[in-house]
């Protein structure tokens, strides 16, 4: 059963949220404080994190941007007004999601499943022990090999010059968006439809900020183009193993 971390300092909402959660098999913990989190975190399995905006210690940006310094464990974060700024500098920092409160918890578990599913390729969530198990047993089968980069989408791993690189779930999806296809130009409304399609507010602004989190971590490789009024395309040539 898929383990999830809530880190929110509303005493109430853990209890109702951990009963509502395990109607969907997926076991809820619940920190109230940033410490105590980043401590289970750290010395726990689990498969996502849920955390709130307005925390005591540090706030939720602050938390994200700690996380994942160790971690590319799906986030997804929860934001008191639902302003596109909370969204933006979330995205900024790595956050996979976002939900503005007050939400439903029925908008919660689906949300939690969708990056999930992303963390295991779209075929359902996967604990961290099964995830090992499948990372021992899978042989390279349909990995995508370019110069100087290699895409595993099985294990959603990435290779940049013979080294790891560490995503997070929206990242690895885009990068093997783009990868699929290489040389055919994605528009923002192509990645945004097939990235998050089932979320009815997202902006374009939040692509522009995954492309430019993305090219970061693959520095020095100058691999995803930017074609002016079209959208985004992958210019690495194709190695054949």
């Amino acid at each position: 059963m898929p383990r999830i971390l809530l880190i929110d300092d509303d005493e109430q909402l853990g209890p109702p949220l951990t009963t509502y959660f395990q109607r969907f098999e997926l076991a809820l913990a619940h920190a109230l404080r940033p410490g105590e989190g980043l401590a289970r975190l750290r010395g726990e399995a689990f498969d996502a994190a849920i955390l709130d905006v307005m925390l005591p210690e540090m706030d939720g940006f602050e938390l994200c941007r700690t996380i994942r310094k160790e971690s590319d464990i799906p986030i997804v974060m929860l934001t008191a007004r639902g302003d596109v700024m909370d969204r933006v500098v979330g995205l900024e920092l790595g956050a996979d999601a976002y939900l503005p409160k007050p939400f439903e918890p029925r908008e919660l578990v689906a949300l939690i499943q969708t990056v999930l599913r992303r963390r295991n390729g779209g075929n359902g969530p996967a604990t961290p022990a099964m995830a090992m198990a499948m990372a021992t047993a899978v042989v390279e089968q349909g990995v995508l090999h370019f110069d100087g980069l290699s895409i595993d989408p099985t294990r959603r791993s990435v290779l940049r010059q013979g080294e790891p690189v560490e995503l997070t779930s929206t990242e690895f999806d885009l990068l093997h968006l783009l990868a699929r296809d290489a040389g055919r130009v994605f528009n923002r409304d192509d990645i945004l439809n097939q990235l998050r399609g089932h979320e009815a507010d997202l902006y374009t602004r939040a692509v522009d900020i995954v492309v430019s989190r993305l090219r970061k971590k693959l520095e020095p490789l100058d691999c995803i183009k930017t074609l002016r009024n079209a959208g985004y395309t992958l210019a690495l040539p194709k190695r054949h193993r």
